[in-house]
């Protein structure tokens, strides 16, 4: 096998040091077989590759630290309870992923969902829409506003801070506007938004054959990748490895899934957004989109020059951050069976964006993932949780996640000096 032969499964956009780092990796596969896993898995450390090792860490101590003080941290219903008040956010801090991926910001997330929420409850409250066509409007409003933002950015020049510090302002005072003298509209408690988000929850035997269905289809992608690398003569982790880690993996999650069972069981909010991130992971590492995406956040110019269409990667990007904006609003307005003046407003914009770059997402652009969003916002509610459990102030919550944000940037910027000098970019 030559190094042409590795070049080609590379993405054409990659850059050439990161490039001889991956050939490298590949030897050391060839040469020592399952230890070189091992080596390899050190040697990335070492050269900051670090992936979500941190955020991991550094939820197993904030669990440890809470459940010292508070048993009732750990318990089944706490466990739902962060899942299900997670997601709304989640959904919103998603959109912030992809905008982040590529070097830019969006800071009108929040005041984007309570506006778009508070469209939906107009139109279903006031006006006596049906809920779908509701959501369906508001959803569309949040698609308006990212192609807005697609616009200012790419044929006016307008800094996305500018533009998105201007949108945080404009939609907040939209959301009064449209709320009108009353300031808050409550949702049918008989709705379906307001069921879904707060009374539904997977059965026993569902969440089992769930658990079971993520092991097959995690053994079924790891097959197909390992017959795609076989046909391009590139090493494949062993089957028995694959076995084992699909084992660990259902089995970690079918003793949380019975855990959480004994309250009320995973709730469909949370199923949705782990659909969510799940497809958004396989849209950026698996479509031509991602790696676009991931192309425009590495090297702009290097970008366009390979003939990628920038400006439609930009316009999909913030598009999708608005729309998922609107999607996290119209799912936390269920969940809190109402839209007030309050709602997007207070600290959804900074939760949502330290919750993606808590997670792993680089603020420099071209390095993240999907899971980010999810790891992030997990962590700060369970911050939120612990805190109000125990019995602490609420500003303090705000100086904690304050410096879990600023510890979050500094590892980035540590480990980002570190692939820069190891030769990964």
């Amino acid at each position: 096998m030559t190094d042409h032969d590795v070049s080609e499964d590379l993405d054409v956009e990659t850059p050439a040091s990161t490039v001889a780092a991956d050939l490298a990796d590949e030897r050391l596969i060839q040469t020592k077989g399952m230890a070189g896993y091992a080596h390899l898995f050190w040697n990335r450390l070492r050269s900051g590759e670090l992936g979500s090792l941190p955020v991991v860490i550094g939820l197993v101590i904030i669990c440890i630290g809470f459940y010292s003080q508070e048993p009732r941290f750990l318990s089944s219903r706490s466990l739902v309870s962060i899942s299900q008040f997670a997601a709304p956010i989640g959904i919103i801090a998603l959109g912030i992923v992809l905008v982040l991926l590529l070097g830019e910001i969006d800071l009108s997330v929040g005041s984007v969902s309570g506006f778009t929420a508070a469209t939906m409850a107009v139109l279903l409250v006031e006006h006596g829409q049906s809920m779908l066509v509701a959501i369906l409007a508001a959803m569309a409003v949040g698609v308006a506003i990212g192609a807005l933002y697609a616009v200012l950015y790419t044929k006016l020049g307008v800094p996305s801070f500018v533009f998105s510090l201007a949108g945080l302002l404009g939609f907040q005072g939209a959301l009064l506007y449209v709320l009108g003298k009353n300031g808050t509209i409550n949702l049918p408690s008989d709705s379906f938004l307001v069921q879904f988000t707060r009374f539904e929850f997977l059965s026993p035997t569902v969440s089992y054959a769930m658990v079971l269905l993520v092991g097959l289809v995690y053994v079924g992608s790891q097959m197909l990748a390992i017959r795609q690398r076989t046909a391009a003569e590139l090493s494949s982790p062993p089957l028995a490895l694959v076995l084992v880690k699909a084992g660990l993996l259902v089995g970690g999650l079918a003793l949380l899934t019975y855990y959480v069972n004994i309250d009320r069981g995973w709730s469909y909010l949370w199923l949705f957004f782990v659909l969510l991130v799940v497809l958004m992971d396989l849209a950026l590492r698996r479509t031509t989109w991602g790696r676009h995406v991931f192309a425009v956040g590495g090297n702009e110019e290097a970008a366009r020059r390979s003939g990628i269409k920038v400006s439609r990667v930009y316009f999909s990007v913030f598009a999708l951050c608005s729309l998922l904006a609107a999607v996290g609003g119209l799912l936390a307005a269920g969940l809190q069976t109402s839209v007030s003046q309050a709602s997007g407003t207070t600290d959804t914009n900074l939760t949502a964006i330290a919750a993606a770059v808590i997670g792993g997402t680089s603020l420099f652009g071209g390095r993240g993932s999907a899971y980010s969003a999810m790891l992030g916002i997990i962590v700060l509610q369970a911050i939120q949780t612990g805190l109000n459990l125990v019995g602490v102030d609420s500003s303090v919550r705000f100086m904690v996640t304050g410096a879990v944000l600023l510890l979050a940037v500094a590892i980035d910027s540590v480990s980002r000096r570190l692939r820069t000098s190891s030769g990964r970019g």
